[in-house]
């Protein structure tokens, strides 16, 4: 019995260390790759979560074709741990559109969103989100309705990652029907339809105006990547107005880093008084402002 434990324990650690070998020269991966790829999806059944992670990495930058079915079956292995199912589904997601041929891949998510199991749906609808995959938008529209609320915003995030400008009007619309998760989900991820960009400022200026205080700042969280403060002065002079503290010092943060002189002068009168809020944090930021202006 010593001798077996003595037989399995050594090649175990000889693997683990040509792993590390590996992870640590992508050159000498290269050089090597007839013997380095079947060594890498060996050791995946002994690495530990960090080690696993940057194997799944290297093989599915050099090794997609190879990887692509022993990713699947840690993606859907209900024995491994849930972060590494995820980063197997993130993996999928990004060697999916490079393969020969997708399509096998394809059939066994298309068939694992329809799963019972609400952690294998999440993980096969993440799977699917890459651009150009036209065929999987139907079954993704359908899991914007999913029972569980962590598979919607999942379908958010991979329709978005479709990158096609039709579904940006069934977003909007899901943005007046979908739960308040549901519509935080859609607002971070419509910065990603760059052709229409018109169409989701005017989104974020209309959620600027919402009722529900954690949608009013998402939105003006959202418009940064789209927008210039200086382009929007009369938003922001509302939102230095608003009643979410939050919302009262990203607006002045924006405006300080983002807004002329001139601009800031125009909105004087809206940030004098905030001198006196009741937030520290908006305080500093207005003087800050107000310094920059005399």
């Amino acid at each position: 019995m010593r001798k077996t434990r003595v037989i399995e324990f050594e090649p175990r650690e000889r693997i683990l260390q040509k792993a590390k070998n590996y992870i640590e020269s992508v050159e000498l991966f290269l050089d090597e790759s007839e013997q380095a790829i079947p060594l890498l999806l060996k050791a995946l059944k002994y690495a530990d979560r960090d080690l696993k992670r940057e194997i799944m990495l290297l093989l599915g930058s050099f090794a997609k074709e190879e990887a692509v079915w022993p990713l699947y079956e840690m993606m859907t292995d209900a024995s491994e741990d849930e972060e590494i199912r995820r980063d197997a589904s993130i993996q999928l997601s990004v060697i999916g559109p490079l393969l020969k041929d997708p399509q096998p891949l394809l059939d066994r998510l298309l068939t694992e969103i329809e799963s019972t199991d609400a952690e294998r749906r999440i993980n096969a609808t993440f799977a699917l989100g890459w651009r150009g995959n036209t065929q999987s938008a139907i079954p993704l529209i359908q899991r914007l309705y999913d029972p569980d609320e962590r598979v919607q915003q999942t379908a958010v995030n991979a329709l978005c990652n479709l990158r096609d400008d039709r579904i940006l009007d069934l977003l909007v619309d899901r943005l007046n029907r979908g739960s308040l998760e549901q519509k935080r989900a859609i607002l971070f991820n419509l910065w990603r339809f760059h052709a229409k960009e018109p169409e989701v400022v005017d989104v974020y200026l209309k959620y600027l105006e919402h009722d529900d205080p954690d949608l009013r700042f998402d939105a003006l969280v959202c418009m940064g990547p789209v927008t210039k403060a200086e382009d929007y002065l009369e938003a922001y002079r509302k939102c230095l107005k608003d009643k979410d503290a939050r919302v009262r010092e990203l607006a002045l943060k924006r405006l300080a880093e983002e807004a002329g002189a001139t601009s800031l002068e125009s909105l004087r009168a809206e940030i004098e008084p905030l001198l006196n809020d009741l937030h520290m944090k908006v305080k500093k930021a207005a003087l800050e402002i107000l310094k920059r202006v005399k």
